[in-house]
């Protein structure tokens, strides 16, 4: 449906242009020469009117061919975003420039305006100040998972002034999963303090790990090869169409560590999409506790009053 929008306003806009041309053309026939007064205030109207249309058409093109192209949906939010902001703008002063014939008078008045207004509006100029340095350093995108301040969630929307995260975790959780509330802040607080990333464009996953206990009497090498073969098989599955060096550099580890409790930790360390760490850890334990329980001459677990 508004694909279907934008291909009539594509068609439409050319069209109105069109009409302008023919009517300013034939405005200066003889015909309308007993109503001139009034024809050069027509066409002044028209001039307007074409420039705004030729704007609008502009922005639809670059909607509907350049933004498409970008590579991720941040890209093209952000790129739809700025196009916006720069056709209001363009428009507003064809708009200004027709009501107002002096020019000279128009910046020095918008001079004085833009001063009184940023001493009056400082909070929310920082945060448009952001939104500029959003979109072109892009620290975070429509999508990604990230932590600003104390503030943890998936962005779903970045305005000219303010930022909208999905929260995860929260007061209520204990895992990654989104908690259903959304936070609201001023896009501002990113000059101010540190945004980390969980979904960086140059390494999609970030590095997750699971421990299970198991008694120092273990078999270390049977435990490692059957964490690994379980981390292995979910992340094949995940992601089957990954190539085999990239498979490489994203191999799991295992590693033990000293329990207080006088057990042995076996940690598995793996990479893992920042939205799937618990859904990653639950399929791990789910492939690997058969393959451990299967063998109890190998790997025993802590039970009953031995914890």
């Amino acid at each position: 449906m508004k694909t279907k929008k934008q291909k009539r306003w594509i068609i439409a806009l050319p069209a109105l242009i069109l009409m302008i041309l023919i009517t300013n053309y034939l405005l200066d026939s003889e015909i309308f020469e007993p109503y001139k007064k009034y024809i050069i205030l027509i066409k002044k109207v028209s001039t307007s009117i074409f420039i705004i249309l030729i704007i609008l058409l502009i922005k639809r093109i670059i909607d509907r061919l350049i933004i498409p192209q970008a590579q991720t949906e941040g890209d093209q939010y952000n790129l739809r975003r700025f196009t916006r902001l720069v056709t209001t703008v363009l428009i507003l002063l064809v708009i200004s420039s027709f009501l107002f014939q002096n020019l000279y008078a128009i910046a020095v008045s918008f001079g004085v305006i833009s001063v009184i207004i940023g001493f009056a509006l400082q909070a929310p100029i920082s945060s448009f100040i952001a939104w500029i340095y959003i979109v072109f350093r892009r620290p975070y995108q429509v999508g990604d998972r990230v932590q600003i301040s104390h503030f943890r969630g998936d962005v779903m929307e970045i305005s000219y002034l303010y930022t909208i995260l999905w929260e995860c975790s929260g007061d209520y959780l204990g895992n990654d999963r989104r908690s259903g509330r959304t936070i609201h802040f001023p896009n501002s607080i990113i000059l101010k303090d540190q945004v980390i990333n969980y979904s960086g464009p140059h390494f999609p996953y970030i590095w997750n790990e699971t421990a299970i206990q198991i008694a120092y009497t273990s078999d270390l090498t049977f435990v490692e090869n059957c964490l690994i073969k379980a981390t292995q098989r979910d992340f094949l599955e995940q992601y089957p169409d990954l190539p085999t060096k990239r498979l490489e550099v994203l191999a799991p580890t295992v590693y033990y560590r000293v329990n207080t409790y006088a057990w042995l930790e076996a940690v598995i360390s793996y990479p893992v999409e920042p939205e799937d760490t618990t859904g990653r850890r639950n399929r791990i334990l789910r492939y690997a506790l058969p393959l451990l329980n299967e063998f109890p001459d190998k790997v025993k677990f802590p039970s009953g009053t031995n914890r």
